[in-house]
């Protein structure tokens, strides 16, 4: 019988053990034991069904793996042990030296370091484009691309690149899609049902969503799963911990409801620095000046819960706000019940170089801002203050 996702959310792939509890179980257990030389021979062969080794797979870290896969939208569903475990891994499961990669530009720091200096270590050859550009994605297709690598909204101006378009152009020449949802969460972005093939989120951001544990997580067809993740992460280790897995089952009870409210509060905040006198300019995808409000419509149900501005000044400028904020916590994180704010220049984009830094628009005076889940007008008001 199938659940709408609200249901999925609390029930989805509830596995009760013989004691029959309410909440999921949380089984803190390296291996398992079996009850004959031959049981664990048919399971170690897969003839049979059984859990092995909590590096293969452990029954809590399963239930979030398929509750996790029911809210996105995808067929099956690895868990990892960061986000950046299930960046790293999703590419790596499929290339091989000689392969060329296509990313946008636009990325994490640490995204960007992965594919731009340690994919070419292993003979890999990457192209980086204006992901926003359509032609760019067709121009750099090789007789050698293996995947399109993008992140919509990025990292921190929330740029968007069409899914549906560039999936189009992948599908043509036959190559893998690779998205990270992460800004979006699977709320208000499901890039599967746009014809991505693979989908990759921090579980440390809006899936637990209160700052408690790290985790990642790999979304694709079960065909893919099976024949090309699997073996490769089971044998390199980046595990899930079970205790993790049950944290993150207890954040996907609540994430639509967090993800939507906090929504809401940040394009209040949004439309309130976009006619500030001390602001700039304001990046969120739901203002209704943004150059691509339509696509944002399109592919996104909100606006989500990130925005970025650029106050009028230098540096200077930019901390003197950050130290005089009262309630916004100064941290790298986002997703979070606790509003935020960062400088990505310093901070989460830090590795970059400055000229490529300049090049995606992350200046000095460039601020993120993580809308949490506290009285909008609180929050307003300590920026309001703030900026004075």
């Amino acid at each position: 019988m199938k659940h709408d996702s609200n249901t999925n959310l609390v029930r989805g792939g509830l596995n009760r053990s013989q004691f029959n509890e309410t909440s999921e179980a949380l089984f803190l257990t390296s291996g398992f034991v079996y009850k004959s030389a031959q049981q664990a021979e048919a399971i170690f062969k897969g003839s049979k069904k059984g859990f092995q080794y909590s590096r293969y797979s452990n029954p809590t870290v399963e239930i979030f793996e398929k509750r996790l896969a029911l809210l996105d939208g995808s067929e099956d569903c690895f868990a990892t042990a960061s986000g950046m475990a299930a960046i790293f891994f999703s590419l790596m499961c499929q290339l091989r030296a000689g392969d060329h990669i296509v990313s946008s530009s636009a990325l994490f720091g640490s995204c960007k370091e992965i594919v731009k200096n340690i994919l070419p270590r292993y003979g890999i050859e990457v192209t980086f484009i204006d992901g926003k550009n359509i032609n760019e994605w067709k121009k750099a297709v090789k007789k050698n691309t293996k995947i399109f690598f993008f992140e919509t909204p990025s990292n921190p101006l929330l740029e968007l690149i069409d899914i549906r378009a560039v999936c189009n152009i992948a599908k043509k020449n036959k190559i893998i899609t690779v998205v990270d949802n992460i800004f979006a969460s699977p709320v208000l972005q499901k890039p599967i049902l746009m014809g991505a093939d693979v989908i990759v989120y921090s579980g440390t951001k809006h899936i637990d969503g209160q700052g408690r544990v790290l985790g990642g997580a790999i979304l694709s067809s079960k065909k893919f799963k099976e024949n090309v993740l699997k073996s490769f992460l089971r044998h390199t280790g980046p595990a899930m911990s079970p205790f993790n897995a049950w944290v993150l089952l207890k954040g996907l009870e609540t994430i639509k409801l967090r993800v939507e409210a906090q929504s809401h509060a940040a394009l209040e905040i949004a439309q309130f620095l976009n006619k500030h006198s001390k602001v700039e300019e304001v990046f969120y995808p739901f203002l209704k000046n943004s150059s691509q409000y339509q696509l944002a419509k399109k592919q996104q149900t909100m606006g989500g819960t990130i925005l970025s501005f650029k106050i009028k000044g230098k540096k200077k400028e930019a901390f003197k706000f950050i130290n005089k904020l009262k309630i916004f916590d100064i941290s790298n994180n986002l997703g979070d019940t606790k509003s935020i704010v960062t400088h990505p220049t310093t901070t989460t984009h830090r590795i970059l170089m400055e000229k490529e830094r300049l090049e995606l628009g992350i200046t000095e005076n460039l601020i993120r801002l993580s809308i949490g889940l506290e009285t909008v007008s609180d929050l307003r008001k300590d920026i309001e203050t703030a900026l004075k």
